[in-house]
């Protein structure tokens, strides 16, 4: 039986003063307890620890009301801040986290899910001016898919990065024009379709709702729907009845152990029971979406659309079509992608279910072969690991091995090409064993891209877009192993060559079917940047230009589209000049003549250029960063990207400095 001891009131040694129910010496059961400075508990103890249900009074004039555990905020409860503002859901260790709501004391209002004290995950907000967002949110701000509806009828409904619209999204008007397109960092970037208000324009309830996705690659600008119920995002209910640890840091000056009670919100909430009201808001306020059966009784003059390319917020290019022309364009793009692909002649298998297998196989490949590698000390290559001898052979049955793991995919046989000359190179540039196989061997898997040359080769792309992956013939595989010594010191001796990182080679054989090689290959245009322009430079003018006809965002273009004057600082370009020098030496060393230099750009519209020059303006020269009303551009990588025996134009990054178009040159 307990014996809880009740006094009227105990001053400690330091000033405190505490008032209720003792347990020998601790405080246990209810009690008040006064620090010096006048902060205020008054509620339920556990030996020694504010435990329970309690108020907590500060002198500034904040309080809490709420679950402790252990001397912090943790489980539900109330903030109200000295300004007004009030915070009411989960805490953990007093840090606002899971679901809750605030109250600004600016009269703003944030619903949803809180991490670590800041908006992370689905959420609802909601400015005082009337301006509303329903979507994700990252590091306290809107990050991944959501609404934004403006108070003057404007709505968005797309992708966002940092704060800022980028990717994919449709932008509606508030007199029922739309948008579809792209954005970067909150501008109007690449191309897209605008269909006044009143004309025809696809039904937004049938468009997928696909574009930046989780990797942040651009995927179509005529995606997204406003009809969250179509959505491809999976559609998560909070609640608000949990039982997880929420919370706040270091508020109180007692600390102990955290509570395991659960705790809870009496009412449900959904975030798309938000964004269904916004959008079928929107959709009664007087911009309905004009009905197909409607639609075609139009005039004429109603359904005109302008294909429109932007760059950074600036509008470049406009072209006029009727929308029965823009959806035949669409039509055939549609026919063209849904072709079957011809068989490649480096593989002698059905496609579909082989190319899954295909994928499967690599990533576990890969995943045996770097984890069998990684734990054998660093050493310095001999000659030998680029031998005959130097390989991994490993066979995975379906049902799994001593030495391998059971698989969905059918039994294959697995070797890897000089196993340590792949690792050194790997550290070279710099890449941890982790990272590689994360990138290749996620659950995400591996996207199959359309070849772009005449090789029939397939590629693959890692699921971060930082890797791609080629198949190969074998008189490429010879070429490759041949000069791999000579590559591996070179790319030792210069460590910004512009020559292709490779990071592994590799070979499936699946049962019953021919060898498949694979070469691991940087992508330089991984980057969050959009890349507007890329060009294929030969040095050549036969031949070497673009039918206007043909070009679209992802056309490599030629050395007689490139149209722009460079200027770069003295010392950079007298670097980039004796690099590609050496690495032209190379490549004739090894009596390799095919090879191009691969330029990817990125246009900055002028605003952006004062910011951009106060980080790094030592880089540029002062006379050309004043010219006046010129477009300015940042070469954002460049590789000699070589062709070994017809092999892939792939590329390494480089950063480069700034450099400025010529006035007198017609257009970006």
């Amino acid at each position: 039986m307990e014996n809880n001891e009740r006094l009227d009131e105990k001053v400690l040694s330091n000033g405190d003063v505490y008032y209720g129910d003792f347990k020998g010496t601790l405080p246990h059961g209810k009690g008040r307890y006064t620090w010096l400075d006048g902060t205020v508990y008054e509620g339920d103890w556990e030996l020694g620890k504010m435990t329970g249900k309690g108020e907590i009074f500060w002198r500034s004039g904040a309080r809490y009301e709420g679950d402790i555990s252990g001397g912090y905020l943790h489980g539900c409860g109330t903030f109200t801040k000295a300004d007004g503002s009030v915070y009411k859901g989960a805490w953990r260790m007093n840090i606002q986290h899971g679901v809750g709501r605030k109250e600004y004391g600016n009269s703003d209002m944030y619903e949803g899910m809180w991490k670590e004290g800041v908006h992370e995950g689905s959420g609802r907000y909601t400015w005082n001016s009337g301006n509303t967002y329903v979507g994700n949110w990252k590091g306290g701000k809107m990050w991944g898919r959501g609404i934004m509806k403006w108070v003057n009828g404007d709505l968005y409904n797309g992708f966002w990065l940092n704060g800022l619209r980028h990717g994919s999204g449709i932008y509606r008007f508030a007199d029922g024009a739309y948008y579809f397109g792209t954005w970067s960092t909150g501008l109007m970037d690449g191309k897209g379709t605008y269909y006044p208000a009143g004309s025809k324009h696809p039904s937004l309830k049938k468009w997928c709702s696909v574009g930046y996705n989780d990797k942040g690659k651009t995927m179509s600008s005529h995606s997204l729907s406003l009809a969250f119920e179509e959505s491809t995002a999976p559609k998560t209910f909070i609640k608000r009845s949990y039982s997880e640890k929420v919370s706040m840091g270091g508020l109180l000056r007692n600390s102990g152990r955290i509570s395991n009670r659960a705790t809870s919100l009496d009412e449900n909430w959904s975030l798309f029971d938000s964004e269904r009201e916004l959008v079928s808001h929107e959709s009664s306020s007087g911009v309905p979406e004009v009905p197909e059966e409607r639609q075609d009784k139009m005039q004429d003059d109603s359904s005109l659309v302008y294909e429109r390319e932007y760059m950074q917020g600036v509008l470049i290019r406009e072209r006029i079509r009727t929308y029965e022309e823009l959806m035949h364009k669409t039509k055939q793009k549609n026919k063209l992608h849904g072709k079957e692909p011809k068989k490649r002649p480096c593989m002698d298998m059905p496609l579909g279910d082989r190319s899954y297998y295909l994928k499967l196989n690599l990533q576990l490949g890969i995943r045996y072969t770097v984890g069998k590698i990684t734990p054998v000390p660093k050493r310095e290559v001999r000659s030998s690991d680029f031998g005959e001898r130097a390989r991994i052979r490993m066979f995975f049955p379906k049902k799994g091995s001593q030495f391998t793991p059971p698989h969905y995919s059918i039994d294959f046989y697995w070797k890897d090409y000089c196993p340590m000359v792949f690792r050194n190179l790997r550290e070279m540039f710099k890449l941890d064993a982790a990272e590689y196989m994360m990138s290749i061997c996620d659950d995400d898997g591996l996207t199959e891209l359309s070849s772009p040359g005449k090789s029939g080769s397939i590629f693959y792309l890692s699921h971060d877009g930082r890797f791609v992956i080629k198949t190969l013939k074998k008189p490429e595989v010879k070429v490759l192993l041949k000069m791999l010594p000579h590559y591996y010191c070179h790319v030792g001796d210069h460590e910004n060559t512009l020559i292709t990182k490779f990071f592994g080679l590799h070979c499936i054989k699946l049962m019953g079917g021919r060898k498949v090689r694979f070469v691991v290959m940087g992508n330089m245009f991984c980057t969050e940047l959009r890349i507007h322009r890329r060009y294929d430079l030969k040095g050549s003018s036969l031949g070497r230009y673009t039918d206007r006809e043909k070009i679209d965002e992802n056309t490599t273009l030629k050395d007689l589209d490139l149209a722009y004057v460079f200027r770069m600082d003295k010392s950079l370009r007298e670097a980039l000049f004796k690099q590609i020098s050496l690495d032209c030496m190379f490549l004739e060393s090894q009596q390799i003549i095919d090879y191009s230099l691969l330029l990817g750009l990125y246009f900055r519209a002028p605003e952006q250029l004062k910011a951009l020059l106060s980080l790094g303006g030592a880089m540029v020269n002062e006379e050309s960063s004043s010219t006046g009303n010129g477009w300015y551009y940042h070469v954002l990588s460049i590789n000699v990207a070589t062709n070994f025996s017809k092999f892939p134009k792939q590329c390494l990054d480089l950063i480069l400095s700034e450099f400025v178009r010529d006035n007198n040159t017609n257009g970006p």
